[in-house]
């Protein structure tokens, strides 16, 4: 029956399977990059314009999924575009060319794109339904999906050949999205009962689903799409650029150097892990707010200490306080204007992941690599004062107690 413990149990279980499966299938799909940049023989700057079809194909469906999610459902979506997904990871070794694998990486990037857009849609409703606010450990299992397939591939990259690896990966996902799909499909979250006291959020789950978000309501969207860059912002430039600092400019070995990024992701896991907890005994200003506010002390250590140990330190600091501002910043982009306002917030995050990597690049070669990462922490304050300044839009009274 909707709305029991159970039937709501369920639905949690499935769905934090699709985020687990995403994060699995793209960080199986990145390990194997540099094999397949040597099958098509492309230059450095070949294969970034190929690269480019993952992000052009995600940023042209987010736009469109919020009216897919409207008009079919956003559970319904979740599954055409798991599959979609699960398909495409096995088409990049097909390829022999730059354009050719352009090509197919724009269709990956677009089933990226969308159930990207389509589980955060689903889990919005399932958050209004259980009034608690879960969202952070759906975006924990997409980083220990992701960990996963990373570990994954890097342990059978010596022995499988690009297009065993992500055929059997495509295989793996296709039966995870037989097992949950079915249950995604028939589960719905029913509509929470009314909290106590004046509210303009929706009530139904489906009730900002159902309608495209006004004009205030767009401005609430964008303010949290901006936090959303934000953060993104950071894990761009930390999974490009973290260990290239380390290795470059404080002169550890190539194996110390991975390590910044991993305690980064750890620390962000641990924090997305904990941000239930954190949001109930917190709320949500609170959590943007200390969180960025953690995230730039912990990035300015991280960027401008001499010691490698403190660097380390503050890579970790800074990726457990960025690890919940994205999660709530769809959540409640969601909780204002259903899918459109998911799909909204989302762009504008990814953009900020696309951004970060080219902007630090930019600014090492005008500045210094250090200055230049140094951004994140001005980002991740930024985040910080546009969640306190706004804490009329970002506060919740469910959360608050």
């Amino acid at each position: 029956m909707p709305g029991t413990a159970s039937h709501l149990r369920r639905l949690r279980v499935a769905l934090t399977l699709f985020f687990a499966l995403d994060g699995f299938v793209f960080a199986g799909w990145v390990v194997r990059i540099p094999a397949i940049k040597h099958q098509i023989g492309a230059s450095a700057s070949a294969l970034g314009l190929a690269l480019l079809g993952v992000s052009a194909g995600g940023v042209i469906t987010m736009t469109l999924t919020g009216r897919l999610c409207r008009r079919w459902g956003s559970h319904q979506v979740t599954v055409v575009c798991a599959v979609l997904l699960s398909l495409s990871v096995a088409l990049p070794p097909l390829t022999h060319s730059a354009l050719s694998l352009g090509l197919v990486l724009l269709l990956f990037g677009a089933a990226y794109g969308g159930i990207n857009v389509a589980f955060n849609s689903a889990a919005v409703d399932l958050v209004a339904a259980l009034r608690r606010p879960i969202m952070p450990s759906f975006h924990a299992a997409f980083s220990l999906g992701a960990m996963t397939g990373a570990g994954l591939g890097g342990l059978v990259a010596g022995s499988l050949t690009p297009t065993e690896h992500l055929t059997g990966l495509a295989a793996i996902s296709l039966l995870v999205t037989a097992i949950a799909g079915p249950a995604l499909i028939r589960l719905r979250p029913a509509a929470p009962e009314p909290l106590s006291g004046p509210s303009s959020e929706p009530r139904d789950p489906g009730q900002a689903a159902s309608r495209r978000p006004s004009a205030g309501r767009r401005g609430i969207v964008v303010t949290f799409g901006v936090i959303a860059l934000c953060t993104a912002y950071g894990e761009g430039a930390m999974a490009d650029w973290g260990a290239l600092h380390l290795e470059q400019d404080l002169d550890t070995s190539a194996g110390l150097a991975a390590a910044g990024y991993s305690l980064f992701a750890l620390a962000m896991t641990a924090g997305r892990l904990s941000g239930t907890a954190q949001l109930m005994r917190l709320g949500t200003t609170r959590v943007i707010v200390l969180g960025g506010a953690t995230a730039a002390a912990g990035m300015l250590l991280g960027a401008l200490a001499s010691a490698t140990w403190a660097a380390l330190l503050g890579f970790a600091v800074a990726g457990f306080g960025l690890a919940n501002l994205f999660p709530v910043a769809i959540e409640r982009a969601g909780a204002v204007a259903g899918p459109d306002g998911v799909a909204i917030a989302s762009t504008l995050g990814y953009g900020g992941m696309l951004l970060g990597p080219p902007t630090i690049g930019f600014m090492a070669d005008w500045l210094s690599l250090p200055a230049a990462l140094t951004s994140v922490a001005i980002l991740a304050a930024a985040a910080a004062t546009i969640g306190f300044t706004t804490r009329a839009a970002t506060g919740r009274p469910a959360e608050t107690h």
